[in-house]
């Protein structure tokens, strides 16, 4: 079977590390399979929900090479809804309710008071149609809820315990007892649909085979799976993935702005190095980098993924940017080099890539190599020495090595006392790039200045 999917983000704030985990998994299960990737705007939340967020969805959506073949907009599918409610309400499986929040939270009250779960006990189903006449004469108007199938004959409308199970493509086999859960509210006093409702109708639109979530919807699938049935739908294949959490422990947010993925591609980090993170973070693959989303769909697998929470650490990402810069190609990144100010061609690149932990680092480098800086004088007879030392131009890769000689035999120094004095004074830093690929884009005038400890 090819699989379609569906990354459903709602629109009221930017994607995080975990949001895209999950659209990872997602994207990477159609690519494998040759299935059909679709973005989903939960966007029914009017308050909420705005254009500038959806647009930053697809905007980080496309940064990472998660291209979709369908969008669909739930703001756009309202009429849908209410005529698929009408459905639900003719046979029985929708009810009108009346009571406000603040009777309902009474209710949830009083049974904890008593020892019991906080479950709603069906007062709208007990109305006559005289009792919502008269509810509806005061003002009030009703919300809406799924009446589970979770009773029978013997019990009248008390829930009995009602498994309902399916074996989870990541977790294996899974059950929810719909007898220990209220009937879910689908629609609002106002009209609007809720999320349990439209993913429903919308997966079942949508011919959506696989779902790929977080670990929090296990209890709202097996409350989903009761929808899907009373419709008369087969459900899709589920997968719960583990939640992915912050170093201190805590659930991801969309108020983390420092895990945005806005923030990640402010801060330098390449795409497919999140892309990566996001794909191995909580499996049995190893965290490295790749550098076609081709390469990760070849590797995945949901039987690889943990159903325990996986801890996202900003430093492991950041190491595994610097690993995939470090293997990157100059024809790759030739035209963001020279973006940059970045010259020098491929051999500048090669001197620098292995000290780069983000692709402007190597403008650093360049400036370095070309522009003044300070020089930092550790042993002034060292560098002054090594002045008067300076092979004639043309220099290539084998000039620092006949300087150092020449420098040694002239000094008796050997080791890191001969080479850090002669990298602080030629770069102003204590590490870098391997001076023999770096010395000929410095050249010899500003090296010899440099060495005698003037700007150059």
């Amino acid at each position: 079977m090819n699989p379609t999917v569906r990354f459903a983000p709602s629109p009221t704030g930017t994607l995080h590390i975990g949001n895209i985990r999950t659209a990872v998994l997602n994207a990477l299960l159609a690519r494998k399979d040759g299935g059909t990737f679709m973005l989903r705007l939960d966007d029914t939340d009017r308050e909420r929900s705005t254009e500038e967020f959806a647009e930053a969805i697809r905007t980080d959506l496309r940064w990472l090479g998660l291209d979709w073949e369908r969008e669909e907009r739930q703001s756009d599918r309202l009429g849908r809804y209410a005529e698929v409610a009408e459905t639900l309400k003719a046979s029985g499986h929708l009810y009108a309710c009346y009571e406000t929040e603040a009777e309902l939270d009474l209710k949830r009250k009083r049974l904890r008071a008593r020892g019991l779960p906080p479950i709603y006990d069906r007062t709208g189903l007990r109305l006559s149609d005289e009792d919502r006449a008269k509810l509806e004469a005061e003002g009030r108007r009703p919300h809406w809820r799924f009446r589970l199938p979770n009773s029978g004959p013997e019990s009248g409308l008390s829930p009995l315990p009602t498994v309902v199970s399916w074996n989870d493509m990541i977790r294996g086999d899974q059950t929810v007892d719909l007898g220990s859960l209220s009937d879910p509210v689908l629609i609002r006093e106002d009209g609007s649909p809720l999320y349990t409702f439209t993913s429903v109708v919308d997966d079942i639109d949508f011919s959506v085979t696989h779902i790929v979530r977080g670990e929090d919807h296990v209890t709202n699938s097996g409350v989903q799976i009761a929808i899907f049935e009373a419709l008369g739908a087969e459900p899709p294949a589920f997968g719960h993935h583990g939640l992915l959490i912050s170093a201190d422990g805590t659930a991801l947010s969309k108020r983390t702005g420092s895990l945005s993925i806005g923030s990640f591609r402010d801060a330098g980090l390449e795409p497919m190095a999140v892309l990566s993170y996001a794909a191995l973070i909580g499996t049995s693959d190893a965290i490295e980098p790749h550098g076609a989303i081709e390469d990760l769909a070849a590797l995945f697998d949901l039987g690889k993924v943990s159903t325990t929470p996986a801890r996202f650490d900003a430093a492991e990402l950041r190491n595994l940017n610097a690993k995939l810069l470090h293997k990157t190609t100059f024809d790759a990144v030739a035209d963001r080099l020279a973006a940059f100010g970045v010259g020098g061609s491929a051999e500048f690149w090669e001197a620098v890539r292995g000290n780069v932990a983000v692709l402007e680092d190597a403008r650093d480098w360049w400036q370095v190599a070309t522009s003044d800086i300070d020089p930092v004088i550790e042993n002034k007879d060292l560098t002054d020495t090594a002045a008067t030392l300076l092979p004639s131009e043309p220099w290539d890769g084998d000039t620092w090595k006949t300087l150092t000689a020449a420098v040694s035999s002239a000094t008796g120094l050997k080791g890191r006392a001969l080479f850090h004095p002669l990298r602080l004074a030629l770069t102003g830093r204590d590490a870098g790039p391997e001076l023999k690929a770096l010395l000929p884009f410095i050249g010899r005038t500003r090296a010899e200045a440099r060495l005698k400890g003037l700007i150059g």
